[in-house]
């Protein structure tokens, strides 16, 4: 008999879509990439658009980075994901990413190009299934993982989520 989508765990997630450890933390998988590419602002070549699944389990985080392109978070199963993001000008926003809205969630949620970003599980089913959807799409070359003590030493009134969210 099938597993119903709120009984599966994070392990069963990973192996049912393929997922493959990700450099800045959790688990993901490329599930589109489009056909036509586009002249990026940084003068490369990328595609329209690309999208990935994206598993966070409890024990990990996804470090604070950044990347050139807008990108659009879906949720899917599991817990509610937390996501903080320091804008250019330094401003520091924290957003819910879930099913809860009584909490504040929303299942949709895009961080502007060039914003540090990271994001952890929070709740108690230990995990977090999403999706990402950039435009312009992805590129590694268009990833930036950030340096904590650099990070810091931009905006140092933000240290103690750095330091949490850094490796």
């Amino acid at each position: 008999m099938a597993k119903k989508v709120k009984d599966m765990n994070a392990k069963q997630w990973i192996d049912h879509l393929g997922l493959m450890p990700h450099p800045e933390g959790g688990f993901y998988k490329e599930t589109y990439r489009a056909e036509g590419t586009l002249q990026h602002a940084s003068g490369a070549v990328r595609h329209y658009s690309t999208g990935i699944y994206f598993l966070l389990v409890d024990d990990n985080f996804s470090a604070f980075h950044r990347i050139t392109s807008d990108e659009m978070w879906h949720y899917y199963s599991g817990d509610t994901l937390e996501l903080y993001e320091i804008d250019p000008a330094g401003n520091l926003r924290r957003t819910l990413i879930g099913h809860d809205m009584a909490a504040g969630a929303v299942p949709q949620y895009v961080v502007p190009a060039g914003h540090w970003f990271a994001s952890r599980v929070l709740g108690q089913k230990g995990y977090v299934l999403t999706g990402c959807t950039v435009s312009p799409g992805f590129d590694f070359d268009d990833f930036e993982m950030a340096d904590r003590a650099a990070l810091i030493g931009q905006y140092h009134h933000h240290a103690e989520v750095i330091r949490e969210l850094t490796r």
